[in-house]
């Protein structure tokens, strides 16, 4: 099964599958601006396997994501969820949306794979993290993944300027 094939079924149950993570002490590598780290996954039926990431600038402090990346037995890989910073625009190209200076979510949709368009190109708002360790953790709760303590983000403090949370 090829990408081409996926349908949002079938990315349901690929996100909601109990998967564990084998190597949980996995340490992070400086590659170019960021720190990265990689976490081998498997689902718990040993049906599926995935790559889970982190990723943050060492030069802006809301340069990060946290990505859970699928590897298809055809060979190909597709991100499925990643939850990026708030260091960049976004644009919702189908649904000619823009996301400004906020955290978001991507997610892999049948619409946008359809449309011969980067795979997890739609993404959605949230405030549900604000740091890589609150990316990771609300990764690991979106997609059933055990085996990797993480931590959710405390309330974020607004700024010096009054940015709102």
């Amino acid at each position: 099964m090829g990408i081409e094939t996926l349908t949002d079924d079938m990315i349901a149950e690929l996100l909601a599958c109990p998967k564990r993570v084998e190597n949980p002490q996995a340490r992070e590598k400086v590659e170019g601006k960021h720190r990265r780290r990689d976490y081998r996954v498997l689902s718990e039926d040993g049906a599926h396997r995935f790559t889970l990431f982190t990723r943050q600038s060492t030069k802006i402090p809301n340069g990060f994501s946290a990505g859970l990346l699928w590897h298809a037995k055809s060979g190909e890989s597709v991100m499925v969820l990643r939850c990026n910073g708030s260091d960049h625009p976004h644009p919702n190209v189908l649904e000619h949306e823009r996301i400004e200076d906020q955290c978001h979510i991507h997610m892999v949709t049948e619409r946008y794979i359809q449309a011969n368009r980067k795979a997890e190109g739609f993404a959605e708002v949230t405030t549900a993290y604000h740091t890589v360790d609150g990316a990771l953790h609300e990764l690991t709760g979106r997609t059933n993944i055990a085996g990797l303590r993480t931590e959710p983000d405390g309330p974020r403090t607004p700024d010096l300027f009054g940015d709102a949370p």
